[in-house]
């Protein structure tokens, strides 16, 4: 089971938010810097971020982004299943007609699924908080004054 860059990257942003106090802004082009990473992606990151209320954006002079959660409150399990597009792991798994002689009484399918569903119920065990126990080892790794 693989995870996109772009809840790779999703992931990164709130361990960089995590790893600052609480109140202080960050900005796209510090974290984009910091881990040296394209401000592109990151400016969708984040607005998908803000959209689902795990961290708060701040437009205009001053502005910059901090997470909106404490990080205990912020579920590693929901983050993933929110920014990943599908979880399909094999052809039988999507929507469409599968092309597989063997899928109508393949039981690969059912390991498959019961693989999955352990995968996330272990993402679901952690929060943000349990991954950032010390924040200022992240910030002396990612450069963060």
């Amino acid at each position: 089971m693989r995870l996109t860059n772009y809840t790779d990257y999703s992931l990164r942003v709130l361990i960089y938010l995590a790893s600052k106090p609480p109140d202080e802004l960050s900005n796209i082009t510090e974290i984009a810097e910091a881990y040296g990473i394209s401000r592109n992606h990151l400016m969708k990151v984040i607005h998908k971020l803000g959209k689902m209320g795990v961290i708060d954006t701040i437009r205009g002079r001053g502005g910059g982004i901090k997470l909106a959660l404490p990080p205990e409150e912020i579920n590693i399990g929901k983050i993933v299943r929110q920014t990943e597009d599908d979880f399909k792991l094999v052809e039988c798994f999507g929507d469409g007609q599968a092309t597989c002689v063997i899928s109508p009484i393949c039981g690969l399918r059912h390991v498959l699924n019961r693989a999955l569903a352990a995968y996330l119920a272990v993402l679901d065990e952690y929060t943000l908080g349990d991954i950032i126990k010390n924040p200022l080892d992240y910030r002396e790794l990612l450069g963060i004054k």
